[in-house]
């Protein structure tokens, strides 16, 4: 089996196909052989039958046995027998003694002596019957019919006439040499298809043998079962091929249920692979629903040449990705804090420093009174107005930002945000402000330049938290209030832009609240509204899944 495995594969189709046909070719000219073997011991012995019945019929022959005329019938038979071309012709008497044979020498000698066979059952029973049998004139197939009187009462004699099996072994070497020509032609053949099949085979496997195929089909299982993404097939015909564990467990199916070979319609209604499969268009980064889980499908035709074949999908639920961007986010964030801080840090102890050095000690310490005391007042407002650490820590980094880019970050004084959820998770709130601060901040120095200013208001009295962020920024179209939400769509039309304001909205969506984008006289207005309690909304099943 081993070296049957280390052939390649169009040498074992080869011999496959080759030895299968040298089997069916054999069987099939054994059984004919056979066959033609047993007709034509058929045919020659009934040839053999009807001629014996035809002498022992003629009047002459049956006057000439009741006379005992010997040297009537001898030249009668022989005529007979070269006229029906058989072997010999034996006439006898009741008795089985030969009247007329070929070597005359056997004349007057009983049938039964060198006959090899009995001939009872004509001349005792008056029957016509075939034999076949060894006697004196060798292996012949022999036709025995008795001879009556012309009453047809009484047995006279018999009539033994022999055809040689010689023809048939001949007829029969014949047919075996036609048929092992057969078998090496058929041979030929196979190996000839064997050997256009593999190469169109190999083609549509890419060259690869099939203990590759195992392998890659192995490798292939293991890696759809070790990827975080979920992965579903189909074929042309729209039913499964290939469905991982994560994808199972992402889409909430029965685990112990066997999902390949099912139609997709059937485990996923609706289906949009189906329409990937008729238009062969793939689709990239949909929003699908499930439930109440939203997952990011990336869904793939798979051709063949001009033919589509099948539609490969991969998903992951959108909270996944979420948090990994908010993640990102808050790193930047962190990021753009430290280094504000920093460098604006860096800038006062340099200036101070150097007021120091030249002995202005006074505007030294002026300096340091003022930078202290807009410090002190902005972190005794985020004390009394926002004790949440985090929330606390993310507005002075971007208070230290606005700084460092020349503008200022001015925070009503009014705000009060003490009561922050346990449903609303801080870093949410992060990312939403910090996104909203961020853009605000880069709009309000594009367009009004150093000395600009961008508003910031919250409260958490009533049954929603509200926040209000106002730019200097001239504004924003009326026909892209919608869209600015949009990932990749962002006014400033740079590339790398226009995913913070669609992470906005998506956390927004996640956390049933809504933003709304108002014109304000300098710029834009965008105020958040977070509802304090969570309830879940109906949303529509219209959504596709897979």
């Amino acid at each position: 089996m081993r070296k049957l495995q280390a052939l390649k594969l169009k040498t074992r189709m080869i011999l496959v196909l080759g030895i299968m046909t040298v089997v069916q070719t054999g069987v099939i000219g054994l059984v004919a052989v056979l066959t033609l073997h047993h007709s034509l011991d058929e045919q020659i012995g009934q040839r053999a039958l009807d001629v014996a019945k035809t002498i022992a019929a003629m009047p002459n022959v049956r006057s000439a046995v009741e006379r005992r005329d010997s040297d009537y019938l001898v030249p009668l038979s022989l005529t007979l027998a070269e006229q029906t071309q058989a072997r010999f012709i034996v006439i006898g008497d009741r008795d089985g003694v030969r009247l007329a044979h070929p070597r005359a020498e056997m004349i007057g000698y009983s049938m039964a002596d060198d006959d090899g066979d009995d001939n009872a059952p004509a001349l005792r029973f008056g029957q016509t019957y075939l034999a076949k049998a060894q006697g004196s004139m060798g292996w012949s197939m022999r036709g025995k019919a008795p001879i009556f009187d012309e009453y047809g009462e009484q047995v006279l004699g018999i009539v033994s006439v022999g055809y040689h099996l010689d023809q048939v072994a001949l007829t029969i070497t014949r047919y075996s040499v036609t048929l092992i020509v057969v078998i090496l032609l058929s041979f030929g053949v196979s190996a000839m298809i064997a050997i256009w099949f593999a190469n169109h085979f190999k083609q549509a496997i890419f060259g690869l043998e099939p203990e590759q195929i195992g392998r890659l089909f192995s490798e292939q299982r293991a890696t759809l079962e070790s990827v975080k993404e979920g992965i579903i097939a189909i074929n042309a015909t729209g039913h499964i091929t290939t469905i991982n564990r994560t994808a199972v467990v992402a889409l909430g199916l029965p685990e112990a249920q066997p999902h390949v070979g099912r139609p997709i319609e059937e485990v996923l209604p609706d289906s949009a692979m189906l329409d990937v499969l008729q238009s062969g268009e793939p689709q990239f980064d949909r929003e699908v629903r499930r439930g109440e889980r939203i997952i990011i499908a990336n869904r793939i035709p798979l051709r063949q040449g001009d033919e589509i074949t099948g539609v490969v999908s991969s998903f992951r639920p959108k909270d996944e990705l979420a948090e990994v961007s908010k993640k990102l986010t808050r790193i930047q964030q962190y990021a753009d804090s430290l280094r504000s801080q920093s460098h604006e840090y860096a800038n006062k102890l340099h200036t101070i420093a150097g007021l120091i050095q030249i002995g202005a000690t006074d505007e030294a310490l002026a300096l340091i009174g003022q930078e202290t005391k807009a410090h002190q007042a902005l972190i005794k407002l985020l004390l009394n107005a926002v004790p949440d650490p985090v929330l606390s820590g993310c507005l002075l980094g971007k208070y230290n930002r606005a700084k460092e880019m020349g503008l200022l970050l001015e925070i009503d004084p009014e705000s009060h945000m003490a009561e922050r959820p346990a449903n609303i998770p801080a870093e949410d709130l992060v990312t939403i402000i910090g996104n909203l601060l961020d853009n605000a901040l880069e709009a309000t120095l594009a367009h009004q330049g150093k000395g600009g200013q961008v508003f910031l208001s919250m409260t958490d009295i009533g049954n929603d938290l509200v926040f209000e962020v106002e730019d200097q920024g001239g504004g924003v179209a009326e026909t892209e209030h919608e869209r600015i939400f949009e990932k990749g769509v962002s006014s400033k039309g740079e590339t790398g832009r226009g995913y913070g304001l669609h992470l906005v909205k998506g956390i927004l969506e996640d956390l049933n609240g809504t933003i709304m984008l108002e014109p304000s006289p300098q710029g834009a207005r965008f105020v958040v509204y977070l509802p304090k309690q969570l309830v879940t909304p109906g949303k529509p099943e219209g959504s596709r899944d897979g």
